[in-house]
């Protein structure tokens, strides 16, 4: 079988690369993006099974991207986790009304964590 694609939209590359190092230690193939309309474009071209996104991104927001994200009838259905450190009650609340699976506050979780919720909403756990 297949590894599990994950998108991470992430424009800090020192937490990218902690992130994308964790999830291929679980076994997940993972791209990292720090260019948010990049990112976009390939959400649409490839096969991705989930993706991680950031907020407080360069040239557009992460709920920006989420709303395009689930606007789309071909990637509609990819769960979206947030990973951000903007962790006021507004914010988790627009970011999971805009369908957003999960709203995780960096601070909050460790990398190990964050793929825990990972592997637990591609196993179609809430």
């Amino acid at each position: 079988m297949a590894k599990q694609h994950i998108f991470l939209i992430e424009d800090d590359p020192f937490l990218s690369e902690i992130y994308a190092t964790k999830i291929e230690e679980a076994g997940f193939t993972i791209s990292v993006f720090d260019n948010p309309v990049l990112a976009i474009d390939k959400v649409k071209q490839e096969k991705v099974d989930l993706v991680l996104l950031d907020i407080v991104m360069p040239n557009m927001d992460g709920f920006e991207i989420l709303s395009i994200i689930k606007s789309d009838p071909k990637t509609k259905g990819i769960p979206v986790i947030i990973l951000s450190n903007l962790g006021e009650e507004e914010n988790v609340k627009k970011g999971l009304s805009l369908g957003a699976v999960a709203y995780i506050v960096k601070a909050h979780y460790t990398p190990t964590e964050v793929v825990a919720k990972v592997k637990s909403v591609l196993a179609g756990e809430k």
